[in-house]
């Protein structure tokens, strides 16, 4: 099924010209792109499951953008200063005269993004289709200099970009988990979804530890990561933590994982991370994390470690301890109860679960 609203596009005269490399700014592995030239494409994706998707659909990727694109194809997401940021940065990066297409959803703001490029550039007119719309401006002005990506210092000693989870301050359930965390650790020590390192950073500034890696997902954070921790012990992966592996097995994990897809919890990516750390984890090692109190990860645990035990919290959310990892457990399937509905806030950046 081709892209309900990118077929229509492209379908006009001159809407990409002949030659030339086109960007594609954050496309998903369920984007479908079936209808623009494959041996010209390159998907600017710094997320790490998605950049490993389209990869293997056979799409030049790279996790940040490149320079003299012919064009560019824009996928917003829902985080609106992300969103002026990725404008900003695909204004820059294609040739004057080169069209950008824009394309989103409304529920994800992209009539306020239109309303706003409008105010500093001729925009053709939007086509709507499928609960969203696209549109095309040309590259040549520049982008008001307020929509450049920006750091914030979401606590002393420390910087994040737009879009990245918990940007503006130091997430709660890190801030419990680290306050939990014994005052010492064992030595080899990993942070599953890492994000901008300050969970990390409280890890290493524990006794024990000789080394921590931090392995996320989404590039951004962890470029965060590498300016906030300079700590030599400390290793920093881009990768997607649910399918990551290691030669040598970790005597300690932390992690505050996610359970969001889209717009909908998803207990099953929390339930991933847990599998994951059981894997990494050597037979005697120790898994501190934090979840949602409603979030049904008990039975999950108990079938992976001999030792499962909740450390503290608050009300909304849990501190588990789980230890020594069940020989060959992993291989079983997963199982948790169904979790009661609720409203909660996501874990990761928007639209998808990440860090």
């Amino acid at each position: 099924m081709s892209h309900p609203r990118l077929s229509l596009a492209l379908a006009a005269p001159e809407a990409l010209p002949s030659e030339g490399v086109i960007a594609l700014f954050r496309p998903t592995a369920e984007t479908d792109l079936s209808d623009l030239p494959k041996a010209r494409l390159e998907a600017v994706q710094g997320f790490a499951p998605d950049a490993a998707a389209l990869e293997a659909k056979g799409i030049k990727t790279r996790p940040t953008p490149g320079e003299g694109y012919a064009a560019a194809v824009v996928f917003l997401p829902r985080a609106k200063a992300e969103a002026r940021a990725i404008l900003f940065e695909a204004a820059a990066r294609v040739v004057p005269g080169g069209p950008i297409w824009v394309d989103g959803v409304k529920h994800d703001g992209v009539d306020s993004v239109l309303r706003d490029l409008r105010s500093w550039t001729e925009v053709s007119d939007p086509i709507a289709k499928a609960h969203g719309k696209i549109f095309a401006f040309r590259a040549g002005a520049p982008a008001p200099e307020a929509w450049r990506a920006v750091e914030g210092h979401p606590a002393p000693g420390f910087v994040t970009l737009p879009g990245v989870f918990s940007a503006d301050g130091v997430d709660r359930g890190s801030a419990l988990l680290a306050a939990a965390l014994p005052a010492k650790l064992p030595g080899r020590m990993a942070d599953l979804g890492a994000g901008w390192g300050w969970l990390s950073a409280q890890v290493l500034a524990r006794e024990g530890v000789e080394s921590l890696d931090l392995i996320e997902a989404e590039h951004a954070a962890l470029d965060c990561s590498k300016k906030n921790i300079s700590d030599p012990r400390a290793r920093f992966i881009w990768a997607d933590a649910t399918r990551y592996t290691s030669e040598n097995r970790y005597s300690g994990i932390v992690m505050n994982p996610p359970f969001h897809a889209a717009r909908a919890a998803d207990p099953g990516l929390g339930l991933a991370f847990i599998r994951a750390a059981a894997g990494l984890l050597s037979l005697s090692g120790t898994l501190w994390m934090v979840a949602n109190r409603h979030l049904p990860y008990e039975e999950a645990l108990r079938g992976l470690f001999h030792e499962v035990e909740e450390i503290g919290g608050d009300g909304g959310f849990k501190l588990i301890r789980a230890a020594k990892p069940i020989a060959g457990a992993t291989k079983a399937p997963l199982r948790a109860a169904p979790e009661a509905p609720r409203a909660v806030a996501s874990r990761r950046r928007a639209p998808r679960p990440r860090r």
